[in-house]
C-alpha cells in the first residue's frame, strides 16, 4: 500500500539486440537453441511453490517441426485448479501486507535477470515453442517483458503517490488495497511478454494469482516461472496450472473469492467468460474486475497522396511478421486506385524475397503458424479465395504441413469490400486488399469504420495533413492504437499503451498506469486530530467555536 516512498529507477526501454552475424548475442542464442533441443524437458505445474506432476503428460513440439519432441508437460484437472486457488488465498495476507517497495524490488530483479542470464534461454524457448524468429523473440520475450517489469514498477509508484488534499486539522490519504480474493490470469500463445505481464502486473499490486497459459506457450511459460522464482516471488503468489479451459473455468468462476480476470485471447472466449461471471455474480464476495484484450481485424488505409513504397513496407511488415499472429497484425488494407499497381509491385517483390522455414536458420523471415487447427482454418480461407471469382490471389496461396505448419504469406485482392476475408479475423499470414477510387477517401473511411466489430489497431498513410486529420476524426472509435504513417504493429511499453475497444476488449491499456489501477481497491482514510464536541452548527444561531471550512464538513 502507500507506506512510504523512494524514487525507483527511472525506466528506459530495453535496447534491442541485433543478432547480426558475428555478434556475441547471436552465438549465445544459437548455442542455447542447440542445448534446449538436446534436452527432454519435463514441465510440472507450480502450486504453492511445489512442482506438481500428474503423470498425465502431453507432448511439446515446435510448430515448424511437429514430429520433434522438446519435452512433455503434466496436465492437471479440477482438483489442481482448486489447490492453486487455496495456495493463492493462503499466501494472500502476507503478500498483501508486504511493503510495496519489497514487491517492486522483486520485479526489478526479474528485469535484470531477464536482461542478463535468462535472455538467451527465454528467447530460445519462445523461438522453439512458438516458432518465432530471433528478432521477433527478442522484441517480445526479452525487451517487452523487461519493459513491463520496469515501467509497471514506475507506474505503481506513481499510482501510490496520488493522494487527496488535507484541510487544516485533518489528514486524508488513500490506501490502494489489493483485491479481496484471487485473480485469474489467462494468457495467449503469441506473446511471451503478455504471458509474463498478465500475472505479474496483478501480483505487483499485492494480489495473488492463478495463471493458466495457452497450451502452445507452456514451453516458455515454464522458463518464466523459473525466472519469477529466482527473482524472489514468494510461494503461492503466482500459481501456474495447465488444465483444460472449461475445466478451469468451472472451478474458478464458481468460487466465492474470485476477484478478477486478466485475459488476452479470443473474443468468443472472453464474451463467454463475461457471461458466466454475470450469471454467477451473486456468488462472489465482491464484483470481479474483468480486464481483457481480445481479437482484431486491423487495418491500413492509404490516401492518394501516400508514398507507395512506405505503404508496401508497412504491409509487408505489419501483415507478415510473426506469420500475422500478432493481435495488431494488419489484416485488411484499403488502397487508392492511383497507387494500387505500384504498391502491388513492391509487395510482390518483398514476398518473393521471403524465406520460410525453421527458426534455427536465421535467414528465414517466416516460420510456422502455431497449431494444426490454425493451419487448417487458414488453408480453408485460401482455398475459398482461389475458387471465388470476386477474389484474386496476387501473392502466395500455398501451404504445407508435412513437416511444420507452414502457410505461405498470401495476399488476396477482393472486389467486394465486405468480402469474407475483409471481415473475419484470420490470425495468420493472409492479408486482403481492396482497391477504392482515389477520390472516395472519405467514403472509404466510413467503410473502414463499419466493416469490422473490432477496434484494436489501425493505420493511415498520407502526405496530406488534411487527410490525416480527417482520418483521425472519422476513425476515432475504430482503433485503440492508431498509427499515422506507420504499420499498426509494434507498440512499445511506456510509449504506446496497448488495447482496443468494441469487440477488441476493455481497453485497459497494458503497459500503463491505467491497467494497474484495475488491480487495486482504494480505501479513503480521514483522520481528524481534534474532533468536535458539539453537534450544533452556526446557522442555528448558537456559538460553537468551530470553523466548518477548516474541518471540511461535507454532504457525503
Amino acid at each position: 500500500m502507500s507506506n512510504g516512498f523512494f524514487n525507483v529507477p527511472t525506466p528506459i526501454n530495453e535496447p534491442v539486440k541485433s543478432y547480426a552475424p558475428g555478434s556475441k548475442e547471436r552465438d549465445e542464442l544459437q548455442q542455447m537453441l542447440r542445448e534446449l533441443k538436446q534436452q527432454q524437458v519435463d514441465v510440472p505445474m507450480y502450486i504453492g511453490g511445489q512442482k506438481v506432476r500428474t503423470g498425465n503428460t502431453q507432448t511439446i513440439s515446435p510448430p515448424h517441426d511437429h514430429q520433434y519432441v522438446l519435452g512433455h508437460f503434466h496436465e492437471g484437472d479440477a482438483s489442481h485448479v482448486t489447490q492453486a486457488i487455496e495456495a493463492a488465498l493462503a499466501a494472500r495476507e502476507q503478500w498483501a501486507s508486504l511493503p510495496w517497495q519489497q514487491r517492486a524490488s522483486i520485479f526489478l530483479k526479474a528485469a535484470e535477470l531477464l536482461a542478463g542470464p535468462y535472455r538467451a534461454r527465454l528467447n530460445a524457448a519462445t523461438m522453439l515453442g512458438q516458432s518465432k524468429n530471433a528478432y521477433q523473440a527478442e522484441i517480445d520475450a526479452a525487451c517487452e517483458l523487461i519493459d513491463f517489469f520496469r515501467f509497471n514498477v514506475h507506474y505503481m509508484q506513481e499510482l501510490y503517490k496520488q493522494q487527496p488534499q488535507s484541510a487544516p486539522g485533518m489528514w486524508n490519504y488513500l490506501e490502494h488495497r489489493p483485491l479481496e480474493g484471487f485473480v485469474f490470469a489467462l494468457t495467449p500463445f503469441n506473446f511471451t511478454s503478455i504471458a509474463g505481464n498478465l500475472p505479474t502486473s496483478v501480483a505487483m499490486m499485492g494480489n495473488v494469482v492463478v495463471w493458466k497459459p495457452a497450451y502452445a506457450q507452456i514451453y516458455s511459460a515454464h522458463v518464466l516461472m523459473e525466472l519469477f522464482q529466482e527473482a524472489g516471488v514468494p510461494d503461492g503468489v503466482i500459481n501456474l496450472v495447465y488444465a483444460d479451459g472449461p475445466v478451469a473455468g468451472e472451478v474458478i468462476f464458481n468460487h466465492r473469492d474470485f476477484a478478477g480476470i486478466h485475459f488476452t485471447g479470443s473474443t468468443g472466449v472472453f464474451q463467454n467468460i463475461w457471461k458466466t461471471i454475470g450469471q454467477n455474480i451473486h456468488k462472489y464476495k465482491s464484483y470481479p474486475r474483468i480486464v481483457g484484450e481480445t481479437g482484431g481485424k486491423d487495418f491500413i488505409i492509404a490516401h492518394s497522396s501516400a508514398n507507395a513504397k512506405q505503404v508496401a513496407t508497412a504491409i509487408t511488415r505489419g501483415a507478415f511478421e510473426y506469420q500475422g499472429q500478432k493481435c495488431s497484425a494488419a489484416s485488411r488494407v484499403y488502397i487508392p486506385s492511383n497507387l494500387y499497381e505500384e504498391v502491388k509491385g513492391y509487395v510482390q517483390e518483398d514476398l518473393k524475397s521471403f524465406k520460410m522455414g525453421d527458426v534455427e536458420d536465421f535467414s528465414n523471415f517466416i516460420n510456422a503458424v502455431i497449431t494444426e487447427t490454425s493451419f487448417d482454418k487458414l488453408a480453408k480461407y485460401i482455398d475459398g479465395a482461389k475458387a471465388d471469382p470476386d477474389a484474386e490471389i496476387i501473392a502466395g496461396g500455398n501451404y504445407d504441413k508435412s513437416k511444420g505448419y507452414f502457410i505461405e504469406p498470401t495476399v488476396i485482392v477482393a472486389k467486394d469490400p465486405k468480402y469474407v476475408t475483409m471481415c473475419e479475423e484470420l490470425f495468420g499470414p493472409v492479408l486482403t486488399m481492396h482497391v477504392y477510387e482515389a477520390d472516395q477517401f472519405e467514403e472509404t473511411l466510413a467503410l473502414v469504420d463499419s466493416t469490422s466489430p473490432y477496434a484494436l489497431t489501425g493505420a493511415v498513410f498520407s502526405r496530406d495533413r488534411y487527410a490525416i486529420d480527417l482520418a483521425a476524426k472519422r476513425l476515432t472509435n475504430a482503433a485503440g492504437n492508431f498509427y499515422i504513417n506507420d504499420k499498426p504493429t509494434g507498440a512499445v511499453v511506456g510509449q504506446q499503451p496497448f488495447g482496443g475497444a468494441r469487440a477488441s476488449g476493455t481497453n485497459d491499456k497494458a503497459g500503463s498506469l491505467l491497467n494497474l489501477l484495475r488491480w487495486v481497491s482504494p480505501r479513503a482514510i480521514k483522520e481528524t486530530f481534534v474532533p468536535p464536541v458539539d453537534y450544533r452548527y452556526p446557522f442555528m444561531g448558537v456559538e460553537t467555536g468551530e470553523d466548518l471550512n477548516a474541518t471540511g464538513q461535507g454532504g457525503f
